[in-house]
């Protein structure tokens, strides 16, 4: 099928891209895009108290705040506020309350808002509007309220910091930016870097950039094809998610078919005929991997958290026309060019000798058992680390602390509990419909000051006819810390079920109850789409190689490498640079990447194991070969995707820097670790067992002359030359 497909794309390669243009044209010009939500609680099934409790919020209370900012105020020289400057607070939320803008529901503040200690005092702005308009609105209220602050404030001694979630929305906005710029700029230079250094020429290095950015944009026309056949959206962050697995795949598959065109180039063959042989030898290989990864992605459909859900299709259709891509239009590209592709450079004429890949491979060749022990123990040891994994949820703390609203949380926190700007937000219902009596909400609001973790209760407010109220509980310690997180989850939800009053029910929401469902559905999904990934993986690994023993200990070896991969942040962020814990959103993350391409690259090292036996070579030979030949290309596609992903590390947020140190381990375990020395070894170990029950390892034709492994593993065949 692949030679098929290679003769008639490389003999017809206008028509070939022609074809790709026009199709590419119709679909970015006529397909809808892709909606995108931003609030992750949308994501959650309905079933979870946090979304039922949202659910009551929006139907009892309309007119609620969507999200909210506070005004702290402070002495300038440290000292506790006087009631004169009480009034001077109170007077400028007055002047503040004049000429409000239009997204801000009211400046809302009094004795209350006095820190016990006298330390600050607050002014609450709760806002409304959920679109990306209305944030953009949120977002210029916050810097009008900055302006208008000192004039009002000035002579009193009194300094005020804006803080809260828009604040730190628009004090981060930069940060994200700057970060996103960064990574942008870095991986594009880094990909042409390397891919320049690969094969000196400049065109090799511009091609996979243009290529793959114009699959992105059929992808992307595809994926809002399917969004609004099938129904589902995406979150903010799928697009970034996206272009990088697109680059990741695109660059591996890209570097797959380029390092066995160079190869029968060396061979010999016409640009043509080269090119022919490399889509036949390499096609079986990208489509295994790109079903793999498919299929992997597809598994999300799976997870009941509605983020990943959604991801699942979106992927796999990118991931279906990447591999379509790498068949096509590369190869009709390249074949035009032919080794004008490698211009100016004339290394694509000489064949290596004495490479390191060469000298590792002599080495696995000559002992499998200490190659794939050392490999196995260097795994284990990291994956070890899983066992102190704890998720972070706390965003906040990722970000510049330097900026006015983390600013503002500290001068906070000096007389208020952490959770007074994101409370937990109790809802009382009655049960038949009557109203909810000040008598029950002042005995729920006296038990709930003794709740676990309670810090403050904040006064009951009701709806219009009073058959539901809304008592915010404020945490002491930092709402989205893992601390409250469980707290919520296993200590303070069961108390407030247990103390509510007779007749009414207590529906437990806000933004930590939201993270503590997260956390339950996280859990959950992880512990469903891991094993069935698995399976399915072998599933077409079996189909692949032919074999039902090989699968089995490749998927271990990828299951093992997401565990150490994971094993490592914790060992890092956790255990050296003493953060509380991991974002919450790295397993995923790792299994997108790791799990998933990281199969890319097992898969090619054992085709390559496969194809030297069959050339007649006993296993600790073709293991040697493969490692030789196949080596560098898994060497480099994993250098450019482990670099594409440690420059993340440059960007000022923490979870991004989590996020690209984790996988830039991962891909460089996957391709280091376990395609040069586990996966080779543990084939030469098992020899011809590897292939059992089929004979996917037996000879085309027998090699003339000593078989001696070490002195025979570099024996010319018509494949090496």
């Amino acid at each position: 099928m692949f030679a098929r497909l290679a003769r008639f794309v490389v003999r017809h390669p206008w028509w070939t891209i022609v074809s790709w243009l026009v199709v590419a044209a119709v679909v970015i010009v006529f397909s809808p895009k892709l909606t995108t939500e931003s609030d992750q609680g949308d994501f959650l099934p309905s079933k979870y108290e946090s979304v039922q409790a949202m659910k009551v919020a929006e139907k009892a209370f309309p007119q609620q705040e969507d999200t909210s900012s506070l005004i702290v105020v402070k002495r300038s020289d440290g000292q506790a506020m006087t009631p004169a400057d009480n009034a001077r607070v109170n007077q400028a939320a007055t002047s503040l309350n004049a000429k409000k803008p239009p997204t801000v529901q009211t400046f809302a503040t009094g004795a209350d808002a006095v820190a016990p200690n006298k330390a600050v005092q607050v002014i609450m702005v709760p806002m409304k509007g959920t679109s990306t308009a209305d944030s953009e609105k949120q977002g210029d209220a916050v810097k009008q309220i900055r302006k208008d602050l000192p004039p009002l404030l000035k002579g009193s001694g009194l300094e005020a910091k804006v803080g809260g979630d828009v604040a730190g929305f628009v004090d981060n906005e930069d940060s994200f930016n700057k970060s996103f710029e960064i990574v942008g700029i870095a991986t594009l230079v880094l990909i042409i870097g390397l891919i320049l250094l690969i094969f000196r020429a400049p065109i090799a290095a511009i091609l996979p950039i243009v290529v793959i950015m114009l699959t992105m944009q059929v992808s992307m026309g595809l994926i809002g094809a399917a969004s609004k056949v099938f129904g589902f959206s995406g979150d903010d962050s799928l697009n970034t998610i996206i272009l990088i697995v697109l680059f990741g795949i695109g660059a591996d598959y890209y570097l797959f078919l380029m390092f066995r065109f160079r190869e029968r180039l060396r061979a010999g063959d016409d640009k043509k005929t080269a090119m022919i042989t490399a889509v036949e030898r390499v096609g079986e290989v990208i489509s295994s991997a790109a079903a793999a990864i498919a299929v992997t992605f597809l598994v999300l459909l799976l997870a009941t958290f509605g983020v990943f859900s959604a991801w699942g299709p979106s992927l796999a259709i990118a991931v279906v026309v990447m591999g379509i891509t790498s068949l096509t239009l590369f190869p009709a590209i390249v074949s035009l060019l032919g080794t004008a592709v490698f211009w100016p450079s004339k290394a694509w004429k000489k064949q290596p000798k004495g490479t390191i890949s060469a000298a590792i491979g002599r080495g696995v060749g000559r002992r499998p058992a200490v190659a794939a022990l050392l490999a196995g123990i260097v795994m284990v040891a990291l994956a070890a680390g899983t066992f102190g994994f704890k998720a972070d949820y706390d965003f906040a703390a990722g970000f510049p602390q330097d900026t006015e609203s983390a600013q503002a949380t500290k001068d906070m926190e000096k007389g208020f509990p952490p959770g007074l700007t994101t409370p937990v937000q109790v809802f009382i219902k009655s049960n038949d419909g009557k109203p909810v009596t000040q008598r029950q909400l002042a005995a729920f609001s006296q038990a709930a000051k003794t709740a676990p973790g309670v810090g403050r209760v904040q006064e009951p407010v009701q709806n219009a006819d009073k058959s539901v109220a809304r008592v915010d509980l404020v945490l002491k310690t930092n709402p989205v810390s893992n601390k409250s997180i469980s707290l919520v989850k296993n200590d303070l939800t069961p108390a407030v079920h247990k103390i509510v009053p007779d007749g009414t029910r207590a529906y437990v929401g806000g933004q930590t109850a939201i993270f503590a469902d997260i956390n339950t559905v996280n859990n959950r999904d992880l512990s469903v789409i891991l094993p069935v990934a698995a399976v399915l993986i072998a599933l077409i690994l079996a189909l692949l190689l032919r074999s039902v023993v090989a699968p089995i200990y490749l998927v271990i070896s990828v299951l093992l490498g997401f565990a150490a991969t994971l094993g490592s942040a914790v060992y890092v962020f956790q255990g050296a640079q003493g953060e509380a814990g991991v974002t919450f959103q790295l397993p995923i993350v790792l299994y997108l990447f790791v799990l998933a391409i990281g199969t890319d690259y097992n898969i090619l090292m054992t085709a390559r194991l496969r194809e030297e036996a069959k050339e007649g070579n006993e296993p600790r030979q073709a293991a040697a070969l493969a490692v030789q030949h196949g080596g560098p290309t898994v060497a480099a596609a994993g250098l450019i995707l482990a670099g594409t992903f440690s420059v993340m590390m440059l960007a000022p947020v923490s979870m991004l820097k989590q996020m690209g140190f984790s996988v830039a381990i991962g891909i460089a375990l996957s391709a280091f670790v376990m395609s040069a020395f586990l996966v080779p070894g543990i084939t030469a170990l098992l020899g011809h067992k590897a292939w059992w029950p089929g004979h996917g390892d037996e000879p085309k034709k027998k090699l003339q002359g000593p078989q001696d492994p070490i002195q025979n593993q570099y024996a010319p065949s018509g494949y090496h030359q």
